[in-house]
């Protein structure tokens, strides 16, 4: 999203020139390279900007993007050492326009003692969801509901079942609405205006994108509002309280309304769209990859063979998924569901040879360590089998880092592992020739991920 910083960027870009800065260019007055930065292009690579960039300038480069000078970095090593250097060196640092969108206190803005009181709710909450036999069963019910709906469509347009699955499935965890209820078809609806807006230009004008996406949120705020004013009446006349995340989180006493609500819908939009997105990808690329597909079935095969018919998935049953993990990683890592992020620096940096001027914004890339053929062999290639060797976590960051490392990351590896359960025991299914994963720089897919389903035999499961 673009904008100007007034007397700001001015006086940073007079530091263009400063000595030691990477090679690179600016590219037009005002606009700089964002345009061409955000062409959209395959997910599964790093798109004709950065491969020309880095074929041009080396893997950390200057550009000028989103209104502000700054430096791009497609090298794994120095994009660790952004995140290991967070609050120290570097600062998270979105456009304005994001801040509208997201609110002051959003986990994905906020910094500093703020960032960690929210943060900590977060990890408490989700590192005790995810093993609990409660979260196995929604994710289990869940997953079989939603094959069953699929016996009356051909074709099935799969992004868009696996978003109203995963946002479901977040809404009963974090707020203890269940999946028929309308006000979750009310939330779906507000998220998906919702996400429209993270890729729209900052135009605040009645009807557009941007504006539409403003409006939206406002309305998840106030839906988040009425429920914590309900169930703060609730508590004083001694009703039992329901245990969920917003139950937790009001019983602190910690937090003020607004970063109840911001917490809140930080969470639902990454376990909606991260959580989506992901599971979309891992059906796209197993349809490529039949050997891990049948890899993928065999272990699960073995699992539900050392249980009663039935019978529900558990934490042991998850510890056991070791493919299916390498399966969820290796998806992450060739599918660009996090291309970059947005920092600054908080005073001039020296890295190796290379400065960074105080205020300049820094992006690493992430997808462009993923796909460097110096780091992965056959970097292009769907090989869920790379992530048996434990050198592969150290060069790829599909969660982030340092002390913004996803809170959520196996909580959505734990629903996603019991949806794959269900999906390869009771289905085959074949993609479109011409759908596939874009990146703008948010994946979506060209056609929904429109999938042929087939069922290929009973679906194992148990009654709700």
């Amino acid at each position: 999203m673009f904008e100007i910083e007034g007397r700001m960027e001015a006086f940073l870009s007079r530091k263009q020139d400063a000595p030691n800065l990477p090679p690179g260019h600016m590219g037009w007055p005002l606009l700089g390279e964002t345009i061409g930065f955000l062409k959209p292009h395959k997910s599964n690579s790093i798109g004709s900007f950065l491969q020309q960039h880095c074929s041009r300038y080396g893997r950390i480069f200057k550009s000028h993007l989103f209104g502000s000078p700054t430096i791009v970095s497609c090298d794994h090593e120095f994009n660790l050492f952004i995140l290991q250097n967070e609050e120290k060196l570097f600062q998270v640092s979105y456009p304005k326009s994001m801040q509208g969108i997201l609110g002051k206190y959003s986990l994905i803005i906020a910094t500093g003692e703020i960032h960690k009181k929210l943060r900590s709710f977060a990890v408490s909450f989700i590192g005790t969801s995810k093993s609990t036999p409660e979260f196995f069963h929604l994710a289990e019910n869940m997953s079989i509901s939603m094959m069953d709906s699929w016996k009356s469509c051909k074709p099935v347009s799969f992004y868009k079942e696996a978003k109203k699955f995963a946002l479901k499935i977040m809404v009963k965890e974090i707020l203890s609405i269940k999946p028929d209820e309308p006000l979750a078809s009310k939330i779906l609806e507000d998220f998906e205006t919702y996400m429209r807006g993270f890729v729209s230009l900052p135009l605040n004008i009645p009807g557009s994108a941007y504006a539409n996406t403003v409006k939206a949120r406002a309305r998840l705020s106030s839906t988040v509002k009425q429920m914590i004013k309900e169930r703060e009446q609730r508590n004083i006349v001694g009703l039992i309280e329901r245990g969920d995340f917003l139950d937790v989180v009001l019983s602190k006493k910690s937090l003020t309304n607004d970063e109840i609500v911001s917490i809140v819908l930080d969470i639902l939009l990454g376990g909606y769209e991260t959580t989506a997105t992901l599971m979309s990808l891992i059906v796209y690329f197993l349809g490529q990859a039949p050997n891990a597909l049948e890899n993928l079935k065999e272990e699960h095969q073995g699992i539900r063979k050392r249980k009663e018919d039935g019978e529900a998935l558990n934490w042991e049953d998850y510890k056991k998924m070791k493919f299916t993990r390498n399966v969820i990683c290796e998806a992450m890592r060739c599918g660009n569901v996090v291309k970059f992020l947005h920092r600054k620096a908080l005073q001039d940096v020296k890295y190796k040879d290379i400065l960074i001027p105080s205020g300049w914004k820094v992006f690493p890339i992430f997808t462009a360590a993923n796909f460097d053929s110096a780091l992965h062999k056959n970097p292009l290639e769907f090989n869920p089998w790379r992530w048996f060797d434990e050198e592969t976590s150290k060069k790829v960051s599909p969660f982030g880092g340092g002390p913004r490392l996803c809170p959520g990351a196996e909580l959505a590896k734990v629903e996603i592992a019991c949806f794959l359960h269900h999906l390869v025991l009771n289905y085959r299914w074949k993609t479109k020739a011409d759908d596939y994963p874009l990146a703008h720089p948010y994946v979506e897919f060209r056609r929904g991920l429109l999938l042929e389903i087939e069922p290929i035999g009973k679906i194992f499961g148990r009654e709700s």
